[in-house]
């Protein structure tokens, strides 16, 4: 049952769907302030606070940390990335998807975690280590992506999690949408576990 909730929650993830940036969603990236059974406060990194409302749809998430090695020929990923001083791109962090989950959200797109990032979700064609950290070739759509990713990249994957992981210091990573009353309303909660903060 874990698992099937686990396939679900990755098929579901805000981060994962470009297309989600079509319909109005907002990123949200902080720690929570305040929670209760209809809606949660997030203390955004921007410095305001967000009041979004919860509903039975709302998806929890919490993340846990992957060792570099975890990136294998093969696996399904979806990395946040920066131009990098070779022409390629180097990634801020990296997510390695269930089997289940391949070709969630496949395809590059911009993305927002610093300025001038992107997202890259595809298939690792090809694993080199290099003197700054790991080379993947990745490939989407039948492009190719260069990507380095230094030791210094946390490296994680999903797991599931309920609203009573919610608590108050935790950070957390938010995909919301406006509702019907123009009150934003989450959509998708990734959560911090063990110590291991949402990087995405």
């Amino acid at each position: 049952m874990r698992i099937r909730a686990a396939i679900t929650l990755v098929l579901a993830l805000g981060l994962a769907l470009p297309a989600l940036a079509q319909q109005q969603a907002t990123r949200i990236r902080g720690s929570i302030e305040a929670v209760d059974a209809t809606s949660v406060t997030i203390a955004a990194r921007e410095g305001n606070k967000v009041k979004l409302a919860l509903t039975p749809e709302t998806g929890v998430a919490a993340v846990q940390a992957l060792d570099l090695k975890a990136i294998q020929p093969g696996s399904y990923i979806g990395t946040a990335a920066r131009p990098g001083p070779d022409g390629g791109l180097e990634a801020i962090e990296v997510v390695v998807f269930p089997e289940a989950a391949r070709g969630t959200g496949e395809g590059q797109f911009a993305w927002d975690l610093v300025p001038g990032s992107s997202m890259t979700n595809g298939t690792v064609n090809g694993v080199v280590e290099g003197a700054k950290g790991r080379n993947l070739d990745v490939l989407f759509k039948g492009q190719k992506a260069s990507i380095t990713v230094p030791p210094s990249a946390p490296v994680v994957t999903f797991t599931p999690a309920e609203r009573a992981d919610l608590k108050p210091g935790l950070p957390v990573f938010v995909t919301a949408r406006p509702g019907g009353d123009g009150a934003m309303t989450a959509a998708r909660i990734v959560v911090g576990r063990d110590g291991v903060a949402p990087p995405m």
